[in-house]
């Protein structure tokens, strides 16, 4: 969670996204993995998503995409792209983790 002066607080957080198709003739699976950057500042969907978002945590989100700008540690400037998110829904139990859950199936 970050808070910038004169700003609300808000949470961060990063999930994965899995694409797999077969390639050639050997179909061959191929997967691509792509990340994502979450920003939660709804007061108490962001509480939640702070103190349960873990990593592994599996979860669905809904929201608006923002494109923005800013200058990196080495000064090069970078394009971001934040979704800005409006829910957050918990796939897994936020109390176990997903080897929890599987030692339970």
């Amino acid at each position: 969670m970050r808070q910038l002066e004169g700003r609300n607080p808000v949470t961060l957080f990063s999930i994965a996204t899995n694409e797999m198709w077969r390639t050639g003739e050997g179909r061959e699976i191929t997967q691509k993995t792509t990340w994502h950057r979450i920003a939660v500042f709804v007061p108490g969907l962001r509480d939640v998503a702070y103190q349960y978002v873990k990593k592994g945590s599996r979860v669905y989100v809904e929201g608006k995409l923002d494109y923005g700008e800013y200058t990196d540690k080495n000064n090069v400037r970078r394009q971001a792209t934040t979704i800005i998110a409006d829910t957050v829904l918990f796939l897994s139990d936020p109390y176990r983790g997903p080897r929890d859950q599987q030692d339970q199936e």
